[in-house]
């Protein structure tokens, strides 16, 4: 049985794990002073799970994974949320 999408989801709420932790090891590879501090980092995300643009973690204005964008201070939000 195919897996549904999941509008306006994460990929650490969705069953892929492979791609999650694929996408927290290049957050941890992010130096630490280009890295958002946990606070903002939560920030971002709250404003892409609000988003109309969010499907499957994937920001599908710009095509990026909306967590490691987050996590990175030089990244913004394609749509000027962040």
């Amino acid at each position: 049985m195919a897996r549904s999408i999941c509008k306006r989801c994460l990929l650490a709420e969705l069953d892929d794990l492979s791609t999650y932790e694929s996408v927290q090891k290049y957050i941890g590879t992010i130096p630490a002073n280009d890295r958002t501090n946990s606070q903002e980092y939560a920030s971002r995300l709250d404003r892409c799970r609000a988003c109309e643009h969010l499907l499957d973690g994937v920001c599908h204005q710009c095509g990026c994974y909306v967590e490691m964008r987050a996590a990175s201070r030089s990244q913004r939000c394609p749509k000027k949320m962040w």
